[in-house]
C-alpha cells in the first residue's frame, strides 16, 4: 500500500476558507441590496441603498434607471466582502446565531447614525418614518445573520472540527 493520504483526511487549506468568507459577504450584500430594493419599491422603506451609494455623491441621470439599480447592487456586493472580512477576522469563532444579529445590528447603527451626515440625501434617523427605520433593521439583522452564521459555520464544519477530530485520533 501506497502511504498517500486520502482525500477525506487531508486538512482543509484555510485559504479556501477565507476565500467562501469573501465569497459570502459578496454574494449576502447582493441579496440584501436586491431585498432592500424590493422593500423600497413596496414602499416598506423611504430610502434605498441607492440613495446612499449614487444618489448622494452624483446627479446623473442614469442614477435614476436600471442601471443605478444594478450599479448599486454591485457595489454593496463588493462594500459587503469588507463587512464579512472583519467578521472574519473578528468573529468567526463564535457559532451563534445572536453574534450575527448583534453583528447586523452593529452595522445598522453605523449606517443610519454614524455615517449618515455624509450622505446628503437621506433624512436624519428621527425624520424617517417607523416603518423605515423598522424595515432596514430587520433587514440588517437578517443580512448579519446570514454573514454572520454562514462563516461561523464553515469554520466550524471545515477549520475548527477537523483539528479536533486529529486529536481524538492521536489519543
Amino acid at each position: 500500500m501506497e502511504d498517500k493520504k486520502l482525500e477525506q483526511n487531508k486538512p482543509e487549506d484555510t485559504s479556501t476558507f477565507l476565500g467562501r468568507s469573501l465569497l459570502t459577504g459578496f454574494i449576502g450584500g447582493i441579496l440584501a441590496s436586491i431585498l432592500g430594493f424590493l422593500m423600497y419599491y413596496f414602499n416598506f422603506m423611504e430610502v434605498s441603498a441607492k440613495s446612499y451609494l449614487l444618489r448622494s455623491w452624483t446627479t446623473a441621470g442614469w442614477t435614476d434607471t436600471w442601471l443605478g439599480e444594478l450599479v448599486t447592487i454591485m457595489i454593496v456586493g463588493i462594500l459587503s466582502i469588507g463587512v464579512a472580512l472583519v467578521y472574519y477576522g473578528v468573529l468567526k469563532k463564535i457559532n451563534s446565531i445572536w453574534t450575527g444579529m448583534i453583528y447586523g445590528l452593529i452595522l445598522w447603527a453605523i449606517v443610519f447614525v454614524v455615517l449618515q451626515p455624509i450622505f446628503s440625501k437621506i433624512p436624519n434617523l428621527v425624520e424617517m418614518e417607523i416603518k423605515t427605520i423598522v424595515s432596514a433593521l430587520c433587514l440588517y439583522i437578517l443580512y448579519g445573520i446570514f454573514i454572520g452564521y454562514s462563516i461561523s459555520f464553515d469554520y466550524q464544519e471545515t477549520v475548527a472540527i477537523p483539528k479536533n477530530e486529529s486529536k481524538k485520533a492521536s489519543d
